[in-house]
């Protein structure tokens, strides 16, 4: 189990290292955004790859920001009764979650997404708007962040099994989102 819980940490520092690139695309396209602003109503002038950067900036920002959101246990969730769950229920339920839907699907996607990727890469496809740019690094965000997603979810159940064997500390404290 040690070394399996060595593997998750990994992986949380990967989906940390990850999620500091996301933080760093906000930023990015905030800029890019004010600075597209500016020209288009300062000086009349406008892109289309000032917008598509933006786009570009906005797939980035959340394919790999999304592993980091389920290694913080922030993650979107059905609340219908996993709120009132005590004690280890919520990490019984976690796993089945992570087992037989996240990982599956994650799988899936990434496994579905990185053919067309390497079309896109392989054919040097460019966007068909006027000053347009290579698509390729938007369609790597997709396999990338599934991919990671899916390894971040393989962490997760490995810390919720070690957990339940008492190897592994972990806050299972749940609070309710507001509404």
């Amino acid at each position: 189990m040690n070394a399996l819980l060595k593997f998750a940490s990994g992986i949380d520092w990967l989906s940390e290292s990850f999620g500091k690139l996301a933080s760093v695309t906000v930023l990015v396209a905030a800029m890019i955004s004010a600075g597209n602003a500016f020209v288009r109503y300062g000086v009349d002038w406008s892109s289309n790859s000032l917008l598509e950067i933006q786009w570009y900036m906005f797939a980035w920002m959340v394919m790999v920001g999304a592993p980091l959101v389920l290694k913080l246990n922030e993650h979107v969730r059905v609340d219908i009764f996993y709120g009132k769950l005590k004690k280890n229920g919520p990490v019984y339920v976690d796993l089945f979650g992570l087992i037989f839907f996240l990982l599956p699907v994650m799988g899936v996607m990434a496994w579905m997404c990185w053919p067309f990727f390497l079309r896109v890469f392989l054919t040097g496809e460019m966007s068909q708007n006027a000053g347009g740019l290579i698509r390729w690094p938007a369609t790597l965000a997709l396999p990338v962040g599934f991919g990671m997603v899916f390894l971040q979810g393989v962490a997760e159940i490995i810390k919720r099994v070690a957990y339940l064997q008492g190897k592994y500390a972990m806050d299972t404290h749940y609070e309710k989102p507001l509404q």
